[in-house]
């Protein structure tokens, strides 16, 4: 046990946390609360503990922040046992006073601490372990820094003597019994940072940052360190604002480099808390997880390339999404205004006092650039930090034969330690707080089954290997610590033992495998990354139709044959942006999350925006050109549907989860495998559509979805109806009739088509007319009456929003496409809102969600129904599309317009539209979720 203090060893048999607990509450006496916050009142209640941990050292008896910080942390430990406690004197009547505030103060007056610990031995464990711990950290801490303290001064604060420790702060995450990082404040104000954990690394890297400086020319800085076996000190790096916008521009520029640098070495965990901006340079204060080692990915080949990409590293934007909004936790992120949602206390202070869960502010950032006191947005500098990016990757490039082979850089990495974090820290974080709950300090058992989660998290074998280590430091009060060298597969843990041979390979070996595939096809993916990274920060979404283009465009001539050109040309470009792993393929894209947030991330299922959707376009050109690469891509797409029809049929609630939407649900899977069946003459995929009616159907039976068209169960309706064309299957009928009936009890608010009664309304009566019953029909015309918002956008003409999903094109479609209608009734306002859509601008954003292709949609479907004036703008927007295409490009509705491979949002949707515009006999609206033979008659094929 070398290294280990005596008070952390007890007799045989008796812990020495027990022997430490019952010692200092053995002599507890009354006191009065001074004051202070509930954490200062819950520690006060405490201090026994804190005064038994001091007593085992003078020097911390003499620090008078060690006893404040240790009775903080035990009383955030204790803090749920001690408000039950609280609430049941209170209900009672033991508590004394004449405000809720003096019965607080009664209550951590009185407490009988000895009492409480006898009623939960687990936290008499945690507390007890807590204070010994926490005494032995900070007595070796102390200790090493009178060792080192000549060498600290040389290297780290100029030869000059700082005078005593004035303060000592720890920082970040436990580990290791007791021991975190910790930033030591001298007398005359300096400061060096200690880090309890070998830092050779530091020293390597920085040795690595010089020969990359070498070949950039970037000067990037690095913190100087003095490194020792067992632990290490590194120079305090000041956050500093920038003298002018130019400096902010260069920090960009480097730290584009520096993330190429990153990439290549597979850094990982760069968040904002391990950056600091100092001027105009970023700087890295932590380096522990280089060499990081790839494990637990799945095989979807879209998730292991983002798993092998530029987005490991955590330096670009990283958005967490929860139900109070999006928090971006990568190097460019950790904004003020930002918070993320915790566990608080409602009432604190008072007999009252209770737990909830709300928004908590991050603590200030240092990690981004300024001016004075204006921050700058990351993503304003996108150009500075792509081409420090190309810089440092083709130095990278360039040379990176100085790095590889047995005589390469890289070998002095081989025996260091570093960081292996096979978990998120923030799960283990979670498990410690929430496995402070009363009910979990009972009994060892209570404990241990709260924290059995990591062993339903672990479906991979290196994972299970390492869940009982990971108990073992979570019982001890630790975030569980694991190591390994770049020249190694074994893993070590906290505590020093060596698990042989668990990693699939070593991290220099996957690292010289990465540099050896350096190339401009991947600097191209990466760049793709990161300015779809960087398009995904935070901001509100408008799903509203956008800015016109910027000048007068040269329209094309819409002759089939260009629009099929211009198809081609997409789908070419979708399937460069394609991974592919053996039959599989997939692709990254940028993804709207809960119709809130942008996220880069693989696809999904979804037709919105998941590989169904790009499928459903690749097998509708493949049906058109008869070239086989995009019905081949087609096939490949959707490999993974029947593991995810089983694990639907395993997990009920995964499957009302995804709800049964037309575009974010399985209405959606579902229409879109009914139309590939078709396409692709494949009877596999026809047993798969079986399979998911059938799951569709007991999620209807046990769901609560919303009334709309993407999420809903109008979409729902809208499917099934499709499906039961296209296949004939009974089920889907029988389905489509139950949306219905309960779209008959529903009361949708909202407006627009994708999300509001407009588009209930349309379901309902293309329902109707197919299920020849008038009720269906009452009811949505109801909707659409009810719509006064888009009614009104249908007599008035307002003009500011033409998309489908929102705005006039959906109304539109709502309002005039059922077929139950004679057009003629209509003309009058439906030609004026035709007009509308003819004359406005042509938009930037070509998707079909709400850009020019989704405006177009209205006039392509009554161009089908006979409408000559339809028909007529029609062939006057195509051209300008095509002029669009030709002068701008196919520009996405993502933020930004970055190409994303998506149905709605993305390419596969641009070029599915100009199908539809070439070929409408043949290509089925998929907006309005049309099978192959379209429910609307023609006056030259009536039905």
């Amino acid at each position: 046990m070398r290294g280990t203090a005596p008070e952390l060893v007890a007799p045989l048999g008796r812990p020495a946390w027990a022997a430490f607990v019952e010692r200092a509450t053995a002599t507890a006496a009354h006191a009065n609360f001074p004051g202070g916050d509930w954490l200062d009142a819950f520690a006060f209640a405490l201090r026994p503990l804190v005064r038994g941990a001091v007593a085992l050292d003078p020097r911390l008896a003499a620090d008078r922040c060690f006893a404040k910080d240790l009775g903080h942390r035990l009383a955030r430990i204790a803090a749920r046992t001690l408000v039950l406690e609280l609430n049941l004197a209170r209900l009672a009547g033991r508590l004394e006073g004449d405000t809720p505030q003096a019965r607080f103060a009664h209550f951590v007056e009185n407490v009988d601490l000895a009492d409480v610990l006898r009623r939960y031995p687990v936290l008499a464990r945690l507390l007890g372990q807590a204070g010994l711990h926490a005494a032995h950290a900070h007595r070796e801490l102390l200790d090493r820094l009178s060792q080192d303290r000549t060498e600290i001064v040389r290297t780290l604060l100029d030869n000059r003597d700082p005078g005593p420790i004035s303060v000592v702060e720890s920082k970040g995450d436990v580990h290791q019994r007791g021991r975190a990082v910790a930033v030591v404040t001298f007398a005359d104000g300096r400061k060096v940072v200690y880090k309890p954990r070998p830092v050779g690394l530091h020293q390597a890297f920085g040795g690595l940052l010089g020969w990359f400086d070498r070949h950039t020319g970037l000067d990037l800085r690095t913190p100087a360190v003095v490194a020792r076996d067992t632990h290490g000190w590194l120079e305090f790096v000041e956050h500093k604002a920038c003298a002018d916008v130019e400096g902010v521009g260069r920090f960009y520029h480097r730290l584009g480099a520096l993330l190429a640098l990153l990439y290549a070495v597979d850094g990982t965990d760069m968040h904002y808390e391990n950056l600091i901006a100092h001027g105009d340079q970023p700087v890295l204060i932590d380096v522990e997880t280089l060499f990081h080692p790839t494990v637990g990915i799945p095989s979807d080949p879209a998730v292991r390339a983002l798993a092998r990409s530029v987005h490991r590293t955590a330096v670009l934007p990283r958005v967490l999404l929860g139900e109070h909004g999006a928090l971006d936790i990568g190097g460019v992120g950790g904004d003020e205004h930002q918070a993320a949602v915790g566990v608080t206390w409602q009432h604190p202070g008072t007999d009252r006092m209770r737990l909830v869960r709300r928004p908590a502010p991050l603590p200030p950032a240092v990690n981004r650039p300024r001016v004075g006191e204006a921050e700058a947005e990351p993503a304003d500098y996108e150009g500075a930090l792509l081409a420090g990016f190309r810089r440092g990757y083709d130095a990278l490039y360039d040379h990176r034969h100085e790095l590889l082979g047995d005589r390469g850089l890289l070998r002095a990495f081989a025996d260091l330690p570093v960081r292996f974090v096979p978990r998120m820290t923030h799960l283990y974080a979670t498990l410690l707080d929430e496995s402070t709950h009363p009910d979990a300090l009972r009994a060892a058992g209570d404990r241990e089954a709260a924290m059995d989660l990591l062993w339903d998290e672990s479906g991979e074998a290196v994972l299970k290997a390492l869940v009982p280590h990971e108990l073992t430091d979570l019982w001890a009060g630790d975030v569980p610590l694991f190591t390994t060298r770049p020249g190694s597969r074994d893993v070590w843990t906290a505590c020093g033992e060596r698990i042989a041979d668990l990693l699939p390979a070593t991290g220099i070996e996957a690292v010289e495998r990465k540099l050896a595939e350096l190339d401009e096809v991947d600097r191209h993916d990466q760049q793709w990354l990161i300015t779809a990274a960087l398009a995904s920060r935070p901001r509100p979404v408008d799903h509203r139709s956008g800015a016109a283009v910027p000048a007068r465009l040269d329209a094309g001539v819409p002759d089939p044959q260009r629009l099929l050109v211009a198809a081609c040309g997409i789908a070419d470009e979708v399937l460069a942006h394609a991974t592919a792993d053996g039959r599989r393929v997939n692709w990254v894209g940028l993804e709207l999350v809960d119709d809130r947030h942008w996220a880069v991330s693989a696809m999904g299922a979804g037709l919105s925006n998941g590989y169904t959707g790009v499928a459903l376009f690749l097998a509708q050109l493949g049906a058109l050109t008869g070239a086989g690469r995009y019905t081949e891509y087609a096939r490949d797409a959707l490999a993974p549907v029947p593991a995810l029809l089983r694990s639907f049929a395993a997990d009920a609630e995964l499957a009302v989860a995804v709800g049964s939407g037309a575009f974010h649900g399985l209405g959606g899977i579902c229409y879109a495998l009914a139309r590939l069946a078709n396409l692709l003459d494949d009877a596999e995929i026809s047993g798969w559509l079986t399979e998911a009616v059938e799951i569709a159907a007991a999620v209807e039976a046990l769901g609560e979805d919303p009334a709309n068209i993407v999420e809903g169960c109008a979409g729902g309706l809208a499917a099934m109806t499709a499906v039961h064309a296209e296949s004939g299957l009974p089920a889907a009928e029988r389905l489509a009739r139950a949306y219905a009936d309960r779209l008959l009890a529903a009361t949708p608010t909202g407006d627009g088509f994708a999300r509001g009664r407009a588009g209930v309304g349309w379901a309902l009566l293309r329902y109707a007319r197919l299920a020849h019953d008038q009720r269906y029909a009452v009811a949505g015309r109801s909707h659409l009456r009810a719509d006064h918002a888009l009614r009104q956008r249908l007599l008035d003409v307002v003009e500011a929003d033409h998309s489908w999903c929102s705005g006039l094109a959906g109304a539109v479609l709502a309002h005039s496409a059922h077929p139950d209608q004679p057009v003629d009734a209509y003309t009058l306002h439906l030609d004026r809102c035709l007009n509308a859509l003819a004359v406005h601008e042509p938009l930037r954003d070509l998707s079909l969600c709400h850009g020019e292709l989704g405006v177009l949609e209205p006039l392509a479907v009554l161009a089908e129904r006979g409408h000559d004036l339809a028909s007529a703008m029609l062939t006057r927007r195509a051209g300008l599309v095509l002029g669009a295409l030709d002068q701008y490009g196919a520009r996405c509705g993502t933020p930004g317009g970055v190409p994303s491979a998506g149905l709605l949002t993305g390419l596969s949707g641009i070029g599915y539209g100009l199908l539809r515009l070439g070929f409408p006999e043949r290509t089925p609206s998929v907006l309005v979720l049309d099978p192959s033979a379209s429910p609307y008659p023609s006056k030259e094929n009536p039905r």
